[in-house]
C-alpha cells in the first residue's frame, strides 16, 4: 500500500490563493509553500507587499518562497534584498535569466554571500543547474527550482535530467532540488524515487491525493459509473 507520509520528498504548496494557502499551511504533509507573479496576478493580487506581508502574518514556520519581477538585475537584487528582510522563512525566488536571457548567476551569488536564501527558478537544462550550483554559498540554505513539468510539455522525459540535476546539487550541503511544475500525481513519487527533496504541487494536484492507493479495480468501476451517470442525467437517447 502506497504511503504518502512515508515520502522523503517534502511536498510543498503552490498557489497564490490566500484561504488555499492557509488552509494548505495547516496541514502536516505540507511542508512548505511557493507562489509567483503569474499565480498573484490570476488571484487578482494588486499590492504585491501587503498580500505577501499578510501570509506571512500567518505562515510563520514553513518556507514560503516569493519571487523577485523586475527585469533588471540591479532592481532584482534590491527587491530580493527587500522581500528577505520580510521574514526568516522567506526565500527569495530567482529566474535564472532576464527577459533578455541575460543570466542572473552573479545576482544569485551576491545574494547568497550575504546569506539571503534564495530559490533559483525556471531552470530546464543541466547546464543551467550546473552553473547556479556553482555560485551557491555553502553555508546557506538555497533551492534549485528544474520545471520537469515543462520539460515533460516538449516531449522530452525530464526524469533521467531530473536525476543528473539531483546528482549535480548534491555537491552544495544546503542546497535543495525542486521539482517544479509537476503535471501528474504520480510526479511525487518518481521525486522522491530520485532522492530529490521537495516537490512544488498545486491545489488541482493535491485534491487526488486521497486516490493514493486506490484499489484499481474499485476506480475502474467508478469510472464506469460515472459514465453511466453522466450519461442517464444528460437523458441521451439512440
Amino acid at each position: 500500500m502506497i504511503d504518502i507520509n512515508q515520502l522523503k520528498v517534502k511536498i510543498f504548496a503552490d498557489g497564490a490563493d490566500k484561504a488555499g494557502m492557509l488552509d494548505m499551511a495547516q496541514k502536516p504533509f505540507i511542508k512548505g509553500l511557493t507562489t509567483n507573479p503569474t499565480l498573484m496576478a490570476k488571484a487578482g493580487i494588486t499590492n504585491y507587499e501587503a498580500f505577501a506581508r499578510d501570509i506571512l502574518g500567518h505562515i510563520t514556520d514553513k518556507h514560503l518562497s516569493l519571487e523577485v519581477f523586475s527585469d533588471d538585475i540591479g532592481e532584482m537584487e534590491r527587491q530580493a534584498l527587500k522581500i528577505a528582510g520580510w521574514g526568516p522563512n522567506v526565500y527569495v525566488k530567482i529566474p535564472i535569466t532576464n527577459t533578455k536571457g541575460q543570466s542572473t548567476c552573479a545576482l544569485v551569488k551576491r545574494l547568497a554571500d550575504q546569506g539571503v536564501k534564495v530559490n533559483v527558478t525556471a531552470l530546464m537544462t543541466l547546464a543551467q543547474v550546473r552553473d547556479v550550483v556553482s555560485h551557491l554559498n555553502d553555508g546557506v540554505p538555497a533551492c534549485i527550482s528544474v520545471f520537469a513539468g515543462r520539460i515533460a510539455d516538449t516531449g522530452i522525459d525530464p526524469l533521467p535530467l531530473m536525476q543528473a540535476a539531483v546528482a549535480m546539487a548534491s555537491i552544495k550541503p544546503r542546497a535543495e532540488l525542486i521539482w517544479a511544475s509537476p503535471r501528474e500525481l504520480l510526479n511525487i513519487f518518481q521525486a522522491d524515487a530520485i532522492g530529490c527533496q521537495i516537490i512544488t504541487v498545486t491545489n488541482d494536484i493535491l485534491k487526488k491525493l486521497p486516490n493514493v492507493g486506490y484499489n484499481l479495480d474499485s476506480y475502474s468501476l467508478d469510472t464506469v459509473k460515472m459514465f453511466y451517470n453522466d450519461a442517464t442525467q444528460a437523458g441521451f437517447r439512440l
